[in-house]
């Protein structure tokens, strides 16, 4: 399957969540089992190689993919969640959205120094949600962090607090403003 053959398989919803804002609803990507399953033969591609021990999903379209991969992997899967769905012990951190601010959550201890991390979500805009895991999987000191995407929209704007050394990969990039 190719990359357009992806992408023609992404739904797009317009105005949504807020007017001027063009969704694209990895959903319907999930539904089809021919994309699932090249979704996951290219995140294994990409990752197999790298040690990874923990996969960080973001809530919520990232645990779906970031689950199968870390079963594939061999990994253990840690859900950074929304403000005030873990229960126990956690450490969080705020960011910007397109269209206001979050905070996203996950339990202390999840990661460790031995860690290898991928942290996972299903699109990147500005940025702020992968820059936010990120600086929240690093208080906690792992190895090395990853971070993976399915969409990269390449003409937003992006937030300039990404860690220097963060490898960064996307598997469909699209260029719409």
């Amino acid at each position: 399957m190719t990359t357009e053959q992806l992408r023609g398989n992404i739904r797009v919803i317009e105005d949504f969540p807020v007017k001027g804002i063009h969704f694209q609803d990895v959903t319907t990507l999930f539904v089809n089992p021919e994309c699932l399953r090249e979704l996951s033969d290219r995140l294994v591609e990409l990752y197999k190689d790298k040690g990874i021990t923990k996969i960080v999903g973001l809530e919520s379209r990232g645990f779906i993919m970031g689950a199968i991969l870390a079963e594939r992997l061999g990994a253990g899967f840690v859900p950074a969640r929304k403000k005030g769905k873990l229960p126990g012990e956690k450490i969080s951190e705020t960011y910007e959205l397109e269209y206001g601010t979050d905070t996203i959550e996950m339990h202390l201890g999840s990661i460790c120094e031995d860690d290898v991390v991928l942290v996972h979500d299903d699109l990147l805009a500005t940025g702020g949600t992968m820059a936010a895991a990120c600086r929240l999987v690093g208080k906690m000191s792992p190895k090395k962090i990853y971070g993976n995407v399915l969409i990269n929209l390449t003409a937003c704007p992006r937030v300039p607090v990404f860690p220097e050394d963060l490898e960064l990969t996307s598997i469909i990039d699209i260029d719409i403003d």
